[in-house]
C-alpha cells in the first residue's frame, strides 16, 4: 500500500492511510470544461453534497444513491498514480465537505512528483478559505460554481469567496435563464474578484448562441463562454468520461 503523510493545519504529521472518504469513481479523460479544457486530466469524484440544484448532472454523487465505496487517501493516490496524465480534477458531489479529510486528499494528491495542474470544483456552498490559507501550492486552483436562481439553491452561496479568489481560480455561473443571466451580471458588478467568470449555458433551457449573443450584447468581454466538451463528445448521460 502507498504511505502518505501529510501535515494537518495544526501541525500534526498525520498517515493519510488511516482517513477514509466515500468514493463515486476515479477515471481518466480530457477536461470537459473551464481554461484547462481539452487536455488529458484524472478525475477524482467524491460522493456526497450539500446542495440539490435543480439542473445537476451528477445526482449519483449524492443520496438517495449510495457512495460506490470507501476508500483511504493512500489508496486514492495509489489509483490516480496508475494514470499518465499530470493534471488532476477534484470533483463530486462537493469535494471540500469533509474539510480536514478533504485538505489532507489534496496535500496528499500534491505529493505527486508529477503533477501539474490540480483544480478543485467547489459549488459556492463551501468556504474556501480555510484549504487557500492552509494549502500553499502554486499548482492548486479552484472552480467556484456559483448557484443562480434557476438552481434553487442562490440563498447558499457564500459571496466571500469571491474576494479570496485569485487569478489562476474561476468562477463558474451556470445559466438556464434571461434571469439568471442577469442575475450573474449584477453579482459581477457589485462582487469583485480576481477570478475567471465563466458563463456555461443549460442545454436544456439556454440555447449556447443565445448566450452568446446576450454576452455580446451586454459587451461582457471579460467573460469567458463554458461549453461543456464531454457532451459534444460523448452522451451527456455518459458517466466515467
Amino acid at each position: 500500500m502507498y504511505q502518505v503523510e501529510v501535515k494537518m493545519q495544526e501541525g500534526a504529521i498525520v498517515n493519510t492511510n488511516n482517513i477514509k472518504l466515500p468514493m463515486v469513481e476515479i477515471f481518466e479523460t480530457v477536461e470537459g470544461e473551464g481554461t484547462g479544457a481539452g487536455f488529458p486530466t484524472v478525475f477524482v469524484r467524491l460522493f456526497g453534497c450539500n446542495l440539490r440544484c435543480t439542473w445537476c448532472d451528477t445526482k449519483y454523487s449524492y443520496p438517495p444513491e449510495e457512495a460506490d465505496r470507501v476508500m483511504t487517501i493512500g489508496e486514492i493516490v495509489e489509483e490516480v498514480r496508475k494514470y499518465r496524465s499530470t493534471r488532476i480534477c477534484l470533483t463530486g458531489g462537493e469535494p471540500l465537505l469533509y474539510g480536514d479529510k478533504s485538505a489532507a486528499l489534496i496535500k496528499a494528491l500534491l505529493q505527486i512528483e508529477t503533477l501539474t495542474d490540480l483544480h478543485i470544483e467547489t459549488n459556492g456552498a463551501i468556504d474556501v478559505s480555510p484549504f487557500m490559507d492552509s494549502i500553499d501550492s502554486p499548482l492548486v486552483r479552484y472552480i467556484v460554481d456559483y448557484k443562480l436562481p434557476d438552481s434553487g439553491e442562490t440563498d447558499k452561496m457564500i459571496l466571500s469567496n469571491f474576494a479570496k479568489l485569485r487569478k489562476q481560480d474561476e468562477l463558474k455561473f451556470v445559466i438556464g435563464s434571461d434571469r439568471d443571466f442577469n442575475e450573474a451580471v449584477r453579482v459581477l458588478e457589485h462582487y469583485s474578484t480576481e477570478a475567471l467568470p465563466l458563463f456555461s449555458p443549460v442545454w436544456e433551457t439556454m440555447p449556447p448562441a443565445k448566450l452568446v449573443q446576450l454576452m455580446l450584447d451586454h459587451g461582457l468581454s471579460h467573460v469567458k463562454l463554458n461549453m461543456q466538451l464531454h457532451k459534444i463528445i460523448w452522451d451527456p448521460a455518459a458517466r466515467g468520461v
